[in-house]
């Protein structure tokens, strides 16, 4: 665990400070779920939860309760079973959860059918996500009917449903000097992961190989899933944005498309490099990748506090656009190129999205219909591209199924940003200079 368990119970004191009086959250844990026949998925925990617990178990529920005299904080988790623990492994429990993770009180999941109603009594207002686990969205129907049923002994059911997502969305958007420590880290495994398919690629291989080598690199490290499915896409392939098959052979002559990060303790990385497989870039490769290069570092010169999100993107937009007009890809005016779209039939993406516990992390972009100014401490990539398909009958044949994008991750800092996966060469000298030395 990269986070001290100072910093989750200052988490949970953050999120009932923002609560409401006489109000109750409740938050999930992830559940494990079934791949196959009797086999489950590796198991992640839901990162709403985590990022308030540190507790790395499925089947739970936490109940934050600001004011309680009894405790603010209430878990409901597996308990202890020595025949389970056995075949899956060892289970906290509720006196664990106690003793290791700073939670006031703590009981088996298995009784929260019977205690949670009493401690729905009373409460005006409940934080929960409704929506995002149905199982539990019924579970809650079922205890504030029992509360109503009581009503004339007494008993006061909640009012009032709010979505808990807005609160936490906002503090994860911001990181604490441990997390961007933990994302710094990421960062730099999942750029050794990229520099190791740099120097093993070589004409005949495999997609799926670089896929191989870059997964080993993580796990050696000790992250031994990724923070998404790998994209590895030689020739056209990288004109798929998503492209995940990673099953055909990477020729000499094209690029291959790299999209991939590790996740450390819950936090994702997220680096894309685009570089050719025989370590040589031919003319029309240079050239696009020149101008995806000179836009991304034109875009990361923005990214600094007070900056607007779609500052970023715009900046992104009209230098692209000029480059393909440049190159004879566009035809029209810079103008009529971006009041028209021409450009997105090669860049279709937008710049980059947040980043943190999750790879397309939560928080808003805009505020009050507002775009969102950049702040200290939020993490965001920065990564254009140009995407020439292999049927665009616009250009000429020598631009077709090409296929690039180049992918930072950016921390916002008080005096402009921070790359954290700058370790992983980008320039085109750097890059042929690596794959040759290997």
């Amino acid at each position: 665990m990269k986070i001290s368990l100072e910093q989750f119970a200052k988490r949970r004191e953050q999120l009932m400070d923002k609560m409401l009086p006489g109000s109750i959250a409740i938050i999930p844990a992830a559940q494990m779920k079934q791949r196959n026949s009797d086999v489950e998925y590796p198991f992640r925990q839901d990162s709403h939860f985590y990022y308030l617990t540190g507790f790395n178990e499925p089947d739970a529920v936490l109940l934050l309760i600001p004011g309680r005299a009894a405790g603010e904080s209430v878990m409901f988790c597996r308990g202890r079973d020595k025949l389970m623990e056995i075949w899956n492994g060892y289970r906290a429990g509720p006196e664990g959860v106690v003793a290791d993770y700073n939670i006031a009180e703590a009981h088996t999941i298995d009784e929260i059918d019977m205690l949670l109603p009493a401690l729905l009594d009373g409460i005006s207002r409940i934080y929960y996500s409704i929506g995002r686990d149905e199982d539990l969205d019924q579970q809650v129907r079922h205890w504030l009917n029992l509360i109503r049923r009581n009503v004339r002994k007494g008993a006061v059911a909640p009012s009032e449903l709010v979505m808990i997502d807005q609160l936490l969305n906002e503090m994860r958007l911001i990181k604490t000097d441990a997390e961007q420590a933990v994302m710094r880290e990421a960062g730099e495994i999942s750029a050794q992961g990229h520099i190791k398919a740099m120097q093993i690629c070589k004409p005949g291989m495999m997609e799926y190989q670089l896929e191989a080598e870059i997964l080993h690199s993580f796990a050696m490290q000790g992250c031994r899933q990724p923070a998404y499915s790998t994209i590895v896409g030689g020739g056209i392939n990288a004109c798929v944005l998503h492209y995940i098959e990673n099953d055909q052979v990477l020729n000499d002559g094209d690029l291959v498309l790299i999209d991939a990060g590790c996740e450390l303790d819950c936090y994702a990385g997220d680096i894309t490099r685009t570089f050719p497989v025989n370590g040589c870039f031919n003319a029309e490769q240079k050239a696009l990748y020149q101008l995806v290069l000179d836009t991304q570092k034109a875009c990361i010169d923005l990214a600094k506090p007070g900056t607007l999100w779609d500052e970023v993107h715009e900046k992104s937009v009209q230098i692209l656009t000029q480059g393909l007009i440049d190159l004879g890809l566009l035809k029209g005016s810079l103008e009529d190129e971006i009041d028209g779209g021409g450009y997105r039939d090669f860049y279709m993406h937008r710049v980059g999205h947040w980043l943190g516990m999750d790879v397309h992390d939560v928080g808003d972009y805009k505020v009050d219909d507002q775009w969102r100014l950049l702040q200290p401490g939020m993490v965001m990539t920065v990564e254009p591209g140009i995407y020439v398909a292999a049927d665009n009958e616009k250009v000429e044949p020598r631009w077709r199924g090409i296929g690039m994008r180049i992918e930072d991750d950016v921390l916002i800092t008080e005096q402009g940003c921070e790359i954290l996966t700058a370790s992983v060469p980008k320039e085109i000298d750097e890059i042929e200079a690596l794959m040759a030395s290997a």
